[in-house]
């Protein structure tokens, strides 16, 4: 198949419905696609929702330590150093305007938040911590429960808002307009979580630091994703691929809509040029 688009510099891919199957594996097809791109010098990024502690399991399944933007852009993560390189937090004075607009907006949610140190596995202080109403949705046993007001008691990547009983678009549209600017708001699954980061920080603006750290114009960069977390990188990436499992946002915003994550859709892509 001819390419759509001239072979990239720089290969960039959500983790979760994207990357990985249902069972949180690589295809050995994907795989062999990731490994022949960076033999041949182009770069390979994972740009995820997750921590930085949350990678080890996907370089464990690439066999190859990338770049990470994690936590919806607020973090570039070395995974082959184990280093932070930067982080964007929200400040407590903002996280305690925001507890409060969820509280009012959202009666019943949970609030929980991320917080990041110099390393994915830095000791020093809890990582995770979330209220005692908030309900996970999805297993984290890195989770310290604590009071609501230790919750929002020091700077954070994200805050976690979850509502079990809604959808998490519907929640969205609930705080977008009382947030405004003064927060970004995007959600990763429909099921009750929303996450709320500093203004402007994006999948897109993670991975435009990641190029100019490297010197890779945008229009060289392929990205790929399923979820509205995922827009802002599909529609700033040189070509932008969403998954064939992919929610209607990302499809929408996509140059192009592959396999699903369980068909090899980053592969059937990548063997277009690497091979």
């Amino acid at each position: 198949m001819t390419p759509l688009h001239p072979k990239p510099r720089l290969v960039a891919t959500d983790v979760d419905g994207t990357l990985i199957d249902a069972s949180e594996k690589v295809s050995p097809r994907t795989k062999a696609a990731v490994g022949a791109l960076v033999a041949d010098g182009a770069t390979f990024v994972l740009a995820t929702g997750r921590p930085p502690r949350w990678i080890d399991p996907v370089v464990s399944e690439l066999g190859y330590a990338p770049l990470a933007v994690c936590g919806n852009g607020a973090v570039i993560y070395d995974s082959a150093t184990d280093r932070v390189l930067s982080s964007h937090a929200l400040d407590v004075e903002t996280l305690a305007w925001l507890a409060e607009i969820a509280e009012h907006a959202l009666p019943g949610c949970g609030l929980a938040t991320e917080r990041v140190g110099a390393s994915a596995h830095d000791a020093a202080t809890p990582q995770f911590v979330s209220s005692p109403t908030y309900e996970h949705a999805w297993l984290n046993p890195d989770d310290t429960v604590v009071s609501h007001a230790e919750v929002i008691a020091s700077p954070a990547i994200k805050m976690l808002i979850r509502l079990r009983s809604a959808r998490s678009s519907a929640m969205r549209a609930a705080l977008a307009p009382l947030v405004g600017d003064r927060a970004e708001i995007t959600y990763s699954t429909e099921n009750g979580l929303i996450e709320v980061a500093v203004p402007g920080v994006t999948k897109a603006s993670g991975l435009a630091e990641v190029a100019r750290r490297i010197g890779v114009e945008e229009n060289s960069i392929v990205a790929f994703g399923d979820m509205p977390n995922d827009v802002p990188m599909l529609t700033m990436a040189g070509h932008g691929v969403a998954m064939g499992n992919a929610h209607q946002e990302a499809r929408d915003a996509a140059d192009e809509v592959t396999a699903s994550n369980v068909d090899h859709g980053v592969a059937v892509v990548l063997e277009r040029w690497w091979r």
